[in-house]
């Protein structure tokens, strides 16, 4: 388990005075200093941008380096590649087609592709993607699959070997597969469907699949774990859907606030946001939405750490189907992401309307940043305490 500087931090906690909110712009930018100063040492992350939104009131903590070698500062505007949260954004376009009457997320996925009917595709369900309820699905695409054509002859190949609903393997694949579906009810791709339509009607400003030329000053280079050479992430099949996505950190926080029910979103896509955190599976750790994993609040380091362990990524597990349960109230949400030179987390408590984005061009271990970002919720509640 990390450790953080108590004294300090609660020295600082009973002496700095209240705010309005009740947490001060210095008790945040103490409290992240904290938490993750000792993370970032130990694993060389050269800049990291922690997002809180506290009953509606948005903080920023930026630390070091975007670009090394041209010296570039972490800023609010600073690009990082999301890796697999780009997962959640995916969940959403979903969702909110189902909203606009363009699917059900309950139809069978060879409802939408034909080419897939009569193989595992007649069962497993739009939804059931968003879950990876899907048995044995792989984590990647195989190498030598480059284009639609051959992705769907894989498919229709494809046989789970177990009962799909009983396992959860978690895939690019399948996240994959539902947003390119997706992207084909819109009508367009999915890469045109969240560039034009999803971000702009959360009023994500600076989030995109492929970063304009304007934009490119603020992208971050990823340093890998070898060699510490500057790297971006490579062009992939499904890549735009499963882990593709580019934000800032004042963009992702928004995204939770979105969540969290503190913007004026239209309809839609509010049923849309809230579907996305509806579950309909237990793992042995967590309940499983669309994308989004919750754990009853108060949750303990063990078990996220249990939860966000390497296995749960690289091995089939055990799944449990029940009736529809909404993740809202007193449940800790969280997802992780990563690209091979980023590492990104997100976690939200509804019952404590409190969200927590962190962002880093490195990429350091998952159970690493839930131990930390609960360190982080923990002391931003007790200071914020009336």
């Amino acid at each position: 388990m990390l450790s953080i500087r108590t004294l300090s931090l609660m020295t600082l906690i009973l002496a700095a005075p209240a705010s309005a909110g009740g947490l001060t712009e210095r008790q945040f930018q103490q409290i992240s200093e904290d938490v993750f100063g000792p993370v970032i040492e130990t694993y060389d992350i050269p800049g990291i941008a922690i997002g809180l939104t506290l009953s509606g009131e948005q903080y920023f903590f930026t630390q070091g380096l975007a670009d090394r070698k041209a010296a570039v500062a972490v800023d609010q505007d600073t690009l990082f590649e999301l890796g697999s949260n780009s997962k959640l954004f995916s969940a959403a376009l979903a969702a909110l087609a189902e909203q606009k009457g363009l699917l059900s997320l309950h139809d069978p996925v060879a409802k939408s592709l034909p080419e897939l009917a009569g193989a595992a595709f007649d069962q497993i369900t739009l939804a059931d993607l968003a879950a990876h309820a899907t048995g044995t699905l792989p984590l990647q695409v195989p190498g030598d699959i480059t284009d639609t054509p051959a992705l769907m002859a894989y498919l229709a190949q494809w046989r789970p070997g177990v009962d799909p609903t009983a396992f959860r393997s978690y895939s690019n694949v399948s996240i994959g597969l539902l947003g390119l579906i997706v992207g084909e009810k819109f009508g367009s791709s999915y890469e045109r469907a969240v560039e034009t339509g999803l971000f702009p009607a959360l009023g994500l400003k600076n989030t995109y699949v492929t970063v304009p030329d304007a934009a490119m000053a603020h992208y971050a280079y990823g340093y890998a774990r070898g060699d510490n050479s500057a790297i971006r992430v490579s062009p992939g099949m499904l890549d735009s859907e499963a882990y593709g996505i580019k934000s800032s950190i004042a963009d992702m926080t928004r995204f939770l606030d979105a969540h969290l029910g503190n913007l004026r979103l239209e309809k839609d896509l509010t049923a849309a946001l809230a579907r996305t955190r509806v579950s309909e599976y237990d793992t042995a750790h967590y309940a499983q939405a669309m994308i989004w994993e919750g754990y009853d609040w108060p949750v303990t380091t063990a078990q996220l750490e249990a939860g966000n362990a390497t296995e749960m990524a690289m091995q089939p597990q055990p799944l449990t189907r029940h009736a529809q349960e909404a993740l809202d109230g007193a449940v800790f949400l969280n997802k992780t992401g990563a690209t091979n030179g980023f590492g990104s987390y997100l976690a939200m408590i509804p019952s404590e309307q409190i969200g927590v984005v962190v962002l880093a061009n490195r990429n350091y271990p998952n159970p690493v940043r839930a131990a930390a970002t609960l360190q982080l919720i923990t002391a931003i509640l007790s200071a914020a305490a009336p």
